[in-house]
């Protein structure tokens, strides 16, 4: 792994206009020789928007393919960029709304979905003066597994596996803070109380973010990403409940429902179209 970690360190030092052609390159290689889940993509969107037509739908998806690859890049040039340049990459909106619950003891959790370069959020940490935790499910690679734990933990993330979260929760409520749950994934086990539709199509939400919510009585904010031009994004923290336990529930999921698709449907190429979202 400390070589793997090595040779990504040495790439993202090169000037970053170099790492941005290496990502042409990889759009050139994954859209038009591989064509990587192109089918997959196109029947995602045209059943997300069947009010666009092909040549819209067809605009959209070469924009994902190469936005994606930029993405790569990004994320390699922040293994050694200094907080000063991600500072200047990464605005944040309204992070006074976290810090406001987390100042008065409460802990905060973050929803967000695979928008836009969602892995720039490991600076998160530099500008909140509360921990920060990620919940994420390990790779099947152990040595890639390792080397996105380093990335990702750089600017002082702390990573909570799928399986471990719960547990942390419900034994650290002497210590707010702020826990990023990627809750646009396809959940194995099917919860009719948490199916709901997004993008027109019957979609079920996995229950464990607004459960612990709800347990742990946080509050709950979504975290909109919009790219504000190539390699800078935008973030805002928008409000879904102070109080989650004193929810209805499903309340706090169909609320992040609702924004997440107004995240989607404000930059359509941004989401993670790749995965098979409603094919299971």
């Amino acid at each position: 792994m400390k070589l793997l970690y090595g040779l990504f360190y040495l790439l993202s030092l090169l000037p970053m206009s170099f790492l941005y052609g290496l990502s042409s390159c990889t759009f050139f290689l994954v859209y038009h020789v591989f064509g990587y889940r192109k089918s997959v993509v196109i029947q995602n969107l045209a059943r997300s928007f069947p009010e666009m037509k092909y040549g819209e739908i067809h605009c959209i998806v070469k924009k994902f393919y190469a936005s994606f690859s930029d993405y790569f890049a990004e994320m390699i040039n922040s293994i050694s960029a200094p907080a000063t340049i991600m500072d200047r990459k990464i605005v944040f909106d309204n992070l006074e709304l976290l810090n406001e619950y987390l100042n008065a003891g409460q802990n905060v959790v973050v929803g967000l979905g695979h928008c836009g370069n969602w892995e720039m959020l490991n600076f998160l940490p530099y500008k909140l003066q509360h921990e920060v935790y990620a919940v994420y499910k390990p790779l099947g690679s152990q040595a890639m597994n390792k080397l996105m734990i380093r990335i990702r933990c750089r600017f002082g993330m702390r990573l909570l596996t799928d399986k471990s979260v719960v547990r942390h929760m419900l034994t650290q409520f002497s210590s707010p803070a702020a826990y990023l749950f990627l809750a646009d994934q396809c959940p194995m086990i099917k919860d009719e109380k948490y199916r709901f539709i997004l993008l027109h199509q019957p979609t079920y939400l996995s229950s464990g973010m607004e459960k612990l919510a709800r347990i742990t009585g946080s509050a709950v904010v979504y975290m909109h990403i919009a790219q504000l031009s190539r390699g800078c994004y935008k973030v805002s923290c928008l409000p879904i409940c102070a109080n989650a336990a004193a929810m209805a529930e499903g309340a706090v999921t169909r609320r992040y429902v609702d924004l997440l698709e107004g995240n989607i449907r404000e930059e359509p190429y941004g989401w993670l179209w790749t995965h098979k979202r409603w094919k299971r």
